[in-house]
């Protein structure tokens, strides 16, 4: 009966461990000589330069467990049976070089505990085709070693070809050759005669670190984004089951998706940093969340990745805390309750001062939906909201739309913000939340050029007018850390309500904060979920990536997006 990789957690690190001590006492044994009367006994068995072969040999081998430990730590299942087969190599190696027996006993017991928990290593791994980089390295190794020997030929005399062979095989075993390169150094006084072992050696790292790479390499999560019909079938779900305020936006034309084996249920992800982000909630029938969510796990796992979710809503955590991972407070979003908003009173007197004021300027509002809006509109909504980012890059990804022209934004709502000559110079973009009479902000922008209080009028407009149409809640902005710096509990979310307001200037936390508070919305907490007790940090920059709130690596690409964007202030992740 084999072992499930959930019963033993520990094993993949006390593997990795135990396989690095056993590298280094093989390493320490092979080059060390043999006990006296155990050499004497073994000579009745085998000549000497067996003996001396066999210890040569020892000591790649136990170099190589030790290089596949890190591998071991990260539950590659070809690091597991490289190891076991390595171990067995060693035992026999440990009698036949000095009867070692002490060294060939631990090796065997390695062998078996990690063949008794093999199990535990469940990451997949690229298949070994004729043009993966696994036969090509060990050609670029062999080139980097004829270079290094020509240079060595070169430089010391021209020696014959066969003395220059026999120099970097020895080199390659970390023994000396018969050109003497150092020696060469002192006769002539070059010191750079001496740079030639070390440079077989580096090439020889290199090509086993490569290879290591090249063979325990995980299987890639497929990065392609759907086809057609699969964006169809998401947005048919979405119509059938979206009722989270977040579930339009994983129709983002940028989002890979992950289904479940009857396709009645899907999630939204992206991979950063070796973090699968889930986006939000799963879209679906909610009992077929729990067996989704563990499918999901599965595929991340086979793939090496962590898993992780930003903006999940609390009705999803038992789920979460079933599958081992862990939670932390996000944010909450602002939603307007619109039967119950109202400008009148003196709390709100801000707002309405602003309305006042744009209404006297001549500005009006008005609700379109996109299939109402003619070409010359659609081009001045465009540019709003490109001369509304100030030149900054498009944010967002759980929680905003990357465009206004998608297959699915025919059910989307605009609220445009006109000037006294008719021009539009502000917009708010709602995305429906189907099965319920809400909708959800995807982004606001106002003409940089605009008087001051243009996006206070629009949203107590768009209340007025969503209003009308019979909509009952408005998820307005997402707001960071809101509730340690409206209501903290102890001093501790106290100190991350103070850290939210010094990095306001970054990432306008407070700001964002700030603006919602002025239309006293219901606060409804959103929380980020993580694998793995460390995996905190790791979630967090996955997810700053994938919002754009943080610049990436230039190596680290991101998947092509549409075009406007970009609202709220978290993060967020297709099979």
């Amino acid at each position: 009966m084999s072992t499930r990789r959930s019963d033993h957690p520990w094993a993949p690190r006390a593997a990795a461990i135990v396989a690095a001590l056993v590298g280094l006492v093989n390493l320490a044994s092979s080059l060390t000589p043999n006990i006296r009367w155990r050499g004497q006994l073994l000579l009745e068995l085998e000549p000497v330069e067996a003996m001396r072969t066999f210890h040569v040999l020892a000591l790649p081998a136990g170099a190589a467990l030790m290089l596949i430990a890190p591998y071991l730590w990260r539950r590659r299942r070809r690091a597991a049976l490289a190891a076991i087969v390595l171990l067995l190599v060693l035992a026999v190696l440990n009698l036949l070089k000095g009867l070692d027996y002490e060294e060939a006993l631990i090796c065997l017991a390695a062998a078996t505990g990690l063949r008794r928990f093999r199990d535990a290593f469940d990451v997949e791994h690229e298949p070994l085709t004729l043009r993966c980089a696994l036969w090509r390295v060990p050609l670029l190794g062999a080139a980097g070693l004829a270079l290094v020997s020509i240079a060595g030929w070169a430089e010391v005399g021209r020696p014959p070809a066969t003395r220059v062979i026999r120099e970097t095989w020895a080199l390659v075993r970390y023994r000396s050759g018969p050109l003497h390169f150092e020696r060469h150094a002192m006769l002539h006084g070059h010191v750079h005669f001496s740079w030639v072992p070390l440079g077989v050696h580096t090439v020889e790292l290199a090509t086993l670190l490569a290879l290591a790479y090249a063979l325990f390499r995980p299987l890639a999560a497929p990065r392609t984004l759907p086809q057609p019909q699969t964006r169809r079938l998401a947005a048919d779900l979405v119509r059938a089951h979206g009722q989270d305020s977040l579930s339009f936006f994983k129709l983002r034309a940028d989002k890979p998706y992950f289904f479940n084996h009857q396709r009645t249920a899907f999630v939204g992800y992206r991979v950063e940093a070796g973090v699968l982000i889930l986006s939000g909630d799963p879209v679906g029938p909610p009992e077929t969340f729990p067996a989704l969510l563990a499918e999901v796990r599965g595929f991340a796992r086979a793939r090496g990745l962590k898993l992780a979710a930003v903006g999940a809503s609390e009705r999803l955590l038992p789920l979460y805390a079933e599958l081992g991972l862990h939670r932390i407070y996000l944010g909450d979003e602002a939603v307007i309750e619109i039967a119950a908003f109202s400008l009148e009173g003196r709390p709100i007197r801000k707002v309405r001062q602003s309305v006042t004021r744009l209404r006297k300027a001549g500005y009006s509002a008005a609700l379109r939906t996109l299939d109402g809006l003619g070409p010359g509109e659609l081009a001045q909504i465009e540019r709003v909201l490109e001369s509304g980012r100030h030149g900054a890059p498009e944010r967002g990804f759980s929680m905003a739309m990357d465009s206004i022209r998608g297959e699915a934004e025919g059910d989307t709502l605009f609220v445009l913000a006109r000037d006294a000559g008719g021009t539009i110079r502000g917009v708010l973009h709602f995305v429906p939340c189907y099965g319920r009479a809400a909708v959800s902000l995807s982004f606001m922008r106002r003409d940089p050029n605009t008087p001051n209080g243009l996006t206070e009028f629009l949203v107590a407009e768009a209340v007025a007018l969503l209003r009308e149409r019979g909509v009952q809640e408005c998820s307005l902005n997402f707001a960071t850390a809101a509730r340690f710096m409206h209501s903290p509990c102890n001093p501790f979310e106290r100190l991350v309500g103070h850290a939210a307001r010094r990095l306001n200037r970054y990432f306008q936390i407070e700001s964002l904060y700030r603006f919602n508070a002025k239309f006293f919305p219901r606060w409804e907490p959103r929380y980020a979920i993580y694998e793995g007790r460390l995996g905190l940090p790791r979630t967090f920059v996955a997810s700053m990536w994938a919002e754009g709130q943080l610049p990436k690596p230039r190596l680290a690409r991101r998947p092509p997006s549409g075009g406007a964007a970009g609202r709220r202030g978290v993060a967020t992740p297709t099979a």
